[in-house]
């Protein structure tokens, strides 16, 4: 069996800790939850794992309409009717073979691939808890049923199964159980100018200083949505372009820090950018 290591990219800081859960989990071939808030990277690091070894990557991104069979596959009924009433024409597609008229999801692609690929449930935590449980013994067992034709398909090669949540509804016991779980805690400003090098390797450092100061003054406000990782990035490009420091009094482009209108008129309420840098 091929052993898979993960050291990091060029784009995504790892520190030890998180290096070593990533790693123990690709070794024992168990799912990854990732939890912590949104901005912090959990999506990205299973991209950039995919990405460093190779994998082909699969993600089913979570909603709360989703259903469990959903994410292994669906039969295109409407088409099957369709081609029984008219002909399949020259599709190849022939109206007895069940097979010809199935979507494979996100889970069923993966279970089917002939090497090994990154599996990624994006935002677990937006599914009902029925739908969580009845995905339990499917990544476990690395199998699911086709309940129309009474065919089980399984894994050839186990996927890479990374999980991520922010922590808007609590996970059930069994599931939580299955997995190997990180909280990727915000990063630190030491942290943070590390992440922020792999990005800008050129920046200006003053600029660097007053934007870091800046962001992190802001996330003390306590806004409804702070901002996140991802928008201290697209700030400093942007600052990158406009040149000259951020005066923190009257810091310019504060509508790429902050999304939401009630936290941008809050801001500008109490003095903020007065209004202008929106």
């Amino acid at each position: 069996m091929q052993e898979y290591t993960f050291d990091g990219t060029d784009e995504y800081y790892l520190d030890p800790e998180l290096k070593s859960i990533v790693n123990i989990a690709l070794a024992m071939e168990k799912p990854l939850l990732l939890t912590g808030e949104a901005g912090t990277g959990k999506t990205q690091l299973a991209l950039q794992v995919a990405s460093a070894l190779k994998m082909k990557s699969y993600i089913m991104r979570c909603k709360s309409t989703i259903k469990g069979e959903e994410a292994c596959y669906t039969q295109d009924t409407v088409l099957r009717l369709n081609d029984a009433r008219f002909g399949p024409a020259d599709t190849g597609r022939v109206v007895d073979r069940f097979y010809d008229y199935v979507i494979w999801g996100p889970i069923g692609q993966a279970f089917r691939a002939d090497e090994k690929v990154m599996l990624l449930l994006d935002e677990i935590d937006k599914t009902e808890s029925d739908v969580q449980d009845n995905l339990l013994d499917i990544l476990e067992e690395c199998q699911f049923t086709i309940r129309e034709v009474n065919e089980t398909i399984k894994a050839r090669i186990r996927p890479a199964i990374f999980i991520t949540s922010n922590a808007k509804r609590e996970l059930s016991d069994p599931f939580l159980r299955r997995c190997y779980c990180h909280h990727i805690a915000f990063p630190s400003p030491e942290d943070m100018r590390q992440i922020v090098d792999l990005h800008y390797p050129k920046t200006n450092a003053k600029l660097l200083e007053a934007a870091i100061a800046i962001f992190y003054e802001l996330r003390e406000r306590g806004f409804e949505k702070p901002p996140a990782t991802s928008e201290l990035l697209n700030w400093i490009g942007a600052l990158e372009r406009t040149g000259g420091i951020p005066d923190p009094k009257l810091p310019p482009l504060t509508g790429i820090l902050l999304k939401r209108a009630g936290d941008i008129q809050r801001y500008r309420s109490k003095g903020g950018a007065g209004g202008r840098s929106y």
